[in-house]
């Protein structure tokens, strides 16, 4: 595997556990809320482009 392949997979493996972050804060928020879990999805695909939940130095502060 080259350096790009190994690059690239890190990459999409560190953008899926974002969005998987992101899916298990917007599923915990509907069920506070009184929403359905179901519904959390559908927030979720609207809003893909959101950055911001990935852990970092720099969002501890």
């Amino acid at each position: 595997m080259s350096i790009q392949d190994q690059t690239r997979a890190l990459m999409v493996r560190h953008r899926q556990m974002i969005r998987n972050r992101e899916q298990s804060m917007l599923t915990r928020q509907a069920n506070e809320i009184g929403m359905p879990s179901e519904s959390a999805p559908v927030v979720h695909n609207k809003t893909n482009n959101v950055e911001g939940y990935d852990r970092s130095n720099v969002g501890l502060s």
